[in-house]
């Protein structure tokens, strides 16, 4: 790689509008990942100026495919070739109580489980790298260190072992793994261009490709709850990841889910372990609660997908049968049990989740007139849930483990005059009120039902 490209002329050139070659995309992040106080090859200025240009000016599908590959061998790689298997992840654009990778991940693991390679390695192996809650969505970190003892940091050696003996590894990133999107991603955040969908892509895509994957499947959210405002925009961020997925090598595909509101029964943190873990100790469908209904339809669609791309359902549809008929088989929860043993978590705690569930106070709302539950803004739901206690404001604030709310009905849904609709629950009493407030002013109850969207509003797959 040349050191003769200047970061200011690739400023220069994307603000002026022309595309960036290979060498300048990948000279811009060799000095973003490489400097050092005592020689600033590239400067915090010059950083945030080149995101502003591609904010405005965009990126080709070259010059996103260079900067997504540039990310992604800035530092340290996942090389799962050693285990022989076939690597899948599943990766969501974030929302309010949207825990499924908690239950995918047992699922494929226990796919993998029941047909091993000649070496006896797990024959899907999930090396899911997970985020911690930002805004008004929730974090599938900060969920699992609910769990006494569970160790979300490993090394990329631990990861190895863990797939090796249990098929999944549910991890955060390391430090030096895609060091670059760690420098963009905080920058992003100061300069107004978190909502580039290019930015975006190259952030997802960097990490998600470090796994080694063979396939990658996207739940890309759209509705109220969702990151990116607008249907146009949900489906942009889409086709990008999966043109960017595709062009590496990694079989990607991306489904457009409806987040109108908080999926599943539970929206915190402790709380949605718990509603999971009902889930995969159910052993029949009547014994499944009916607030995780669309919890449950939606982990079984994303691990159909997952399940048909590593072979081992004709299609989609048969994958969503065969994830359905592995979660009520008991062999998720059993290889969910072997996940958390492995990374040192408590597993004597799923004896009875309800128990661990322990805030100080709680609070519910109920109907004050009859009707049907015809909307609400699910960010608005995803705030409220934040200011209780379960999400912070800004990187590093501390969550709390037994914040979050319940569902008691879904959207479409009959209610009677004085029926709950939500309850509340935090660590801190003098933290319900504004949520409270939140939580009263979205939620709409109108004489007729409404017409409701689809859990799956569309499947973008490579052209």
């Amino acid at each position: 790689m040349t050191q003769t490209i200047h970061p200011i002329d690739v400023i220069l050139h994307k603000r002026d509008g022309r595309v960036l070659t290979d060498d300048e995309i990948q000279a811009f992040i060799y000095a973003l990942v490489h400097r050092t106080p005592q020689k600033q090859l590239v400067t915090d200025a010059q950083i945030a100026a080149f995101l502003m240009a591609v904010f405005h000016r965009g990126l080709t599908p070259q010059e996103l495919a260079t900067l997504t590959s540039a990310m992604r061998y800035s530092g340290e790689t996942f090389d799962a070739s050693p285990l022989h298997t076939f690597t899948v992840d599943k990766h969501s654009t974030g929302g309010v109580g949207d825990k499924t990778s908690l239950l995918i991940a047992p699922i494929l693991a226990a796919a993998g489980l029941a047909s091993p390679t000649p070496s006896g390695i797990p024959g899907i192996c999930v090396p899911m790298i997970s985020g911690r809650s930002l805004g008004h969505t929730g974090g599938t970190l900060d969920k699992l260190e609910t769990i006494p003892g569970f160790n979300t940091q490993l090394t990329l050696d631990q990861i190895f072992l863990s797939l090796e003996k249990c098929g999944a590894a549910l991890v955060g990133q390391t430090p030096r793994l895609v060091p670059a999107d760690r420098i963009l991603y905080a920058l992003r955040d100061h300069t107004g261009t978190v909502e580039s969908p290019y930015l975006i892509t190259a952030s997802i895509m960097s990490k998600k490709l470090a796994e080694d994957l063979n396939a990658l499947v996207l739940d890309v959210k759209t509705g109220s709850g969702a990151f990116m405002p607008t249907y146009d925009q949900s489906k942009l961020l889409a086709e990008l990841m999966v043109q960017t997925g595709e062009s590496s090598g990694t079989r990607t595909i991306a489904l457009l889910t409806n987040h109108d509101e908080p999926l599943g029964r539970f929206a915190g943190n402790w709380v949605e372990v718990w509603e999971c873990v009902d889930i995969l100790r159910a052993k029949r469908i009547e014994d499944r609660h009916p607030m995780s209904a669309d919890l449950i339809q939606l982990t079984n669609i994303l691990s159909g997908w997952m399940l048909h791309l590593a072979g081992h359902a004709p299609t989609p549809e048969a994958g969503a049968k065969l994830s359905d008929e592995i979660l009520l088989s008991g062999a998720a929860f059993k290889a969910w049990l072997r996940i958390v043993a492995i990374q040192c978590g408590d597993v004597s705690i799923f004896h009875d989740p309800a128990a661990h569930h322990q805030p100080t106070a709680s609070r519910t709302l109920t109907a004050t007139h009859a009707g049907y539950l015809a909307s609400m803004d699910c960010k608005q739901v995803g705030w409220a849930v934040q200011r209780l206690g379960a999400g912070r404001a800004k990187p590093g604030d501390p969550v709390s483990a037994h914040a979050g709310i319940e569902m008691h009905a879904k959207l479409g849904d009959p209610i009677k005059a004085g029926q709950p609709l939500i309850t509340l629950f935090t660590e801190d009493v003098s933290l319900l009120d504004e949520p409270e407030a939140m939580l009263r002013e979205t939620l709409h109850i109108t004489p007729t039902a409404p017409q409701l969207q689809p859990s799956i509003r569309e499947v973008i797959t490579r052209t």
